[in-house]
């Protein structure tokens, strides 16, 4: 272990909170000097008790005492990264530094993420790490200086028990850094496997009632039971990989105990050393001894605080999406592929092939295909949530690299076919869509939207907490509240994923018909799995396996007798099925 290495990993992880940390571990430091300087004033004492010189004995005792009221006085000083909100404010920072990062990467990074594993990280991790810090620089330090004080004094009083001191101090470094990549090692597993843990208890959590009604619940289980069983394997291993450091680490300490009682003895009979002095000697070494004890603890605690500033700086290491040249904002909102290629990370397999379409401004451009043949990718490099490895998207004519995420997401509006509404007020839910928005201008939004009628049903309106009534949203009602937020926003280009997808026949024909509004004079690119829904779009394209082979409009996609007119004729023979029409 590199005290420089761990120096500068604590000072980059306090960032703008680093000169305050740095004063404090000046003021540890000389606590820590002082508290071992007044282990040393033992030797003058005993000595001047021995010769029956009381008043020495005295002023020796008010002097160590001075000392030790001094290392207090520091000490107290020291503690003030932590008692006067600088550790939090350093972690508020990294939070705040993380969320502003997370805005600028590629979302599709995030997706290889488990939730789980990302609030772990976010939450547990930044406090381990910051809360820590102090606590593994003042163990250092307590460990260095305040041993290091004791022996250079004690070269005052007896050169060769000092030198003995001052020798031994080195060696047990050799055991602490022989045994640091084992523990590393551990904790290292160890913080993976809590990672993994942490995702399992919440997609569990979250998915209980999914379970629950597949009948299914014990079937999960043993995957959340092999989580925690793995945890728990990994923590008994980490602590016996402590357990052979922390022998080795005592018996070295008892050793020089022994060492230095034994070599006192010899020269106590031979007449070279008082017998006071041995005294006073010995429990000055055996307050020596005691911050050496700290090193493994302190070793083990820096391995937690290194492996969690390793996985921050990994998701601060991925590199933001880069903005190639500058574009106004486009006067034009019709949408270009050109040539696009794109494959996962995590697999060489391309999603786009090749991809070249034109959607024109102000008017429905329907995706349809099998699931998995690229629809979601696409929409995803429109809003770049990725860029594509090859080729290029443009919204009116510019690279949409060109554009900040900020001027090219106020160009688009979107509904998700997974709805997701934060635990705030149903209005306030609405006014994602326009911060500025007045309460006139959500009800408007939600009665364009039918929202409104049920909205006004809940025990405080548009002030209802999402997460008060829980479950009682449906699904199609939450879908229609975002149809809400995207009428709130107006922005030209409208991208729909299978919006309809949760409402019944008697709402999808007012949610079309408020989404027929929505459309006017905008650019739609809607995802459907329902044909019918899209059946008077100005332009269909036909997507399989990534790549575009059939477009044009209804009539003539049926007129070719091609992909789409299969997946035609399958609709509607599932929408005319009846029970019972299989039997006959």
């Amino acid at each position: 272990m590199n005290p420089i290495h761990i120096y500068r990993t604590i000072l980059s992880a306090a960032g703008e909170q680093a000169p305050v940390l740095k004063r404090c571990l000046r003021d540890s430091v000389i606590a820590a000097s002082l508290q071992g300087a007044s282990f040393a004033l033992l030797v003058p004492i005993c000595l001047a008790l021995g010769a029956g010189n009381n008043r020495a004995a005295v002023l020796w005792l008010l002097a160590l005492t001075a000392l030790l009221i001094l290392s207090s006085i520091f000490r107290w000083r020291a503690q003030d990264y932590d008692y006067h909100g600088n550790c939090a404010r350093a972690g508020d920072t990294m939070r705040r530094h993380l969320g502003e990062h997370l805005r600028r990467i590629p979302l599709q990074i995030l997706y290889r993420q488990r939730s789980g594993e990302l609030n772990a990280l976010l939450a547990g991790t930044i406090d381990e790490t910051y809360n820590h810090t102090l606590i593994v620089s003042n163990m250092l330090i307590a460990a260095v200086f305040t041993p290091l004080a004791t022996a250079l004094i004690t070269l005052i009083w007896d050169w060769r028990l000092g030198l003995i001191l001052l020798i031994s101090f080195p060696l047990i470094v050799p055991i602490q850094h022989g045994t640091q990549p084992l523990m590393a090692r551990a904790k290292a597993r160890l913080a993976r496997a809590n990672a993994s843990l942490n995702a399992e208890l919440l997609e569990y959590s979250q998915g209980l009632p999914v379970l629950k009604a597949a009948n299914s619940a014990g079937t999960r289980l043993p995957r959340l039971q092999q989580a925690i069983g793995a945890v728990e394997t990994i923590q008994r291993d980490a602590l016996l990989a402590e357990a052979l450091p922390n022998a080795l680490l005592g018996s070295a300490v008892l050793l020089l105990m022994l060492l230095i009682l034994l070599a006192g003895m010899v020269w106590l009979t031979g007449g070279s050393l008082d017998a006071w002095l041995l005294a006073a000697l010995m429990v000055a070494c055996i307050r020596f001894a005691e911050p050496l004890g700290q090193i493994l603890s302190m070793s083990s605690i820096y391995s937690m605080v290194q492996q969690g500033y390793a996985r921050l700086q990994e998701l601060l290491a991925v590199a933001p999406l880069e903005r190639v040249g500058e574009a106004a904002a486009p006067t034009r909102h019709d949408i270009t592929f050109e040539n696009v290629h794109y494959h996962y990370d995590a697999n060489p397999e391309p999603v786009l092939r090749g991809v070249n379409l034109h959607i024109p401004e102000r008017a429905l451009t329907a995706l349809v295909g099998h699931s998995g043949c690229g629809k979601t990718t696409l929409i995803r490099l429109i809003m770049r949530y990725a860029d594509p490895q090859q080729g290029r998207v443009l919204i009116g004519g510019s690279d949409i690299r060109a554009l900040t995420q900020q001027e090219l997401m106020r160009q688009i509006s979107v509904v998700f076919q997974d709805v997701y509404l934060f635990d705030d007020t149903i209005g306030n839910n609405i006014r994602l869509g326009k911060a500025d928005a007045t309460d006139a201008e959500i009800e408007a939004a939600a009665r364009a939207a039918r929202c409104h009628d049920f909205i006004m049903a809940m025990p405080q309106g548009y002030q209802t907490r999402v997460g008060d009534i829980g479950g009682k949203l449906s699904g199609g009602e939450r879908q229609r509240i975002t149809i809400a937020r995207a009428i709130l926003q107006n922005r030209p280009v409208l991208i729909l994923d299978e919006a309809t997808a949760f409402a019944d026949a008697e709402n999808e024909a007012l949610l079309m018909r408020a989404l027929a509004a929505l459309m006017q004079d905008k650019t739609v690119l809607m995802i459907a799995h329902r044909l019918a829904t899209i059946r008077h779009a100005a332009q269909i394209l036909v997507f399989d396996h990534g790549q575009l082979v059939e477009q044009g409009d209804h009539a003539s996609l049926i007129a070719q007798n091609g992909r789409y007119a299969r997946l035609w004729q399958a609709g509607e023979a599932a929408r005319h099925w009846r029970i019972g029409s299989a039997e006959q």
